[in-house]
């Protein structure tokens, strides 16, 4: 059974969509569930000032990826480097234990997102 955090993120998505010139773009993917996660980041300075993301895949694979957007979102780079996937599931009071690979996915496509923001802005 689900939360009633994770039915509101999966029913009301918050951060839905693309940005345009994303500093940087996390994508992860699990092919034996089928879940594809893309989470962009405009970063500032070193705040993250806005965050969107497009997810196909299950109810619980939506609701981690919308967790992850406002948990992030005004958190500077090396704070939202902290996020793991635990942190993800227990912010939506928690997964079922077959869905918890969904908030691996949400925490990991965040990363890629970060390390892509990184190997864009490199200090020549």
């Amino acid at each position: 059974m689900y939360s009633e955090k994770v039915m509101d993120h999966f029913t009301n998505p918050r951060n839905v969509g693309e940005i345009e010139n994303a500093d940087g773009v996390g994508e992860v993917g699990n092919a034996k569930c089928g879940d594809i996660m893309r989470i962009y980041l405009d970063v500032e300075g070193d705040i993250i000032k806005d965050v969107k993301f497009k997810t196909f895949g299950c109810g619980a694979a939506v609701a981690t990826s919308s967790m992850v957007t406002e948990m992030v979102k005004g958190k500077t780079i090396e704070e939202a480097l902290q996020i793991t996937n635990a942190a993800v599931a227990e912010a939506l009071d928690g997964l079922p234990p077959a869905k918890m690979h969904c908030s691996n996915l949400a925490a990991d496509a965040l990363h890629e997102a970060i390390k892509d923001y990184h190997e864009k802005h490199q200090k020549a």
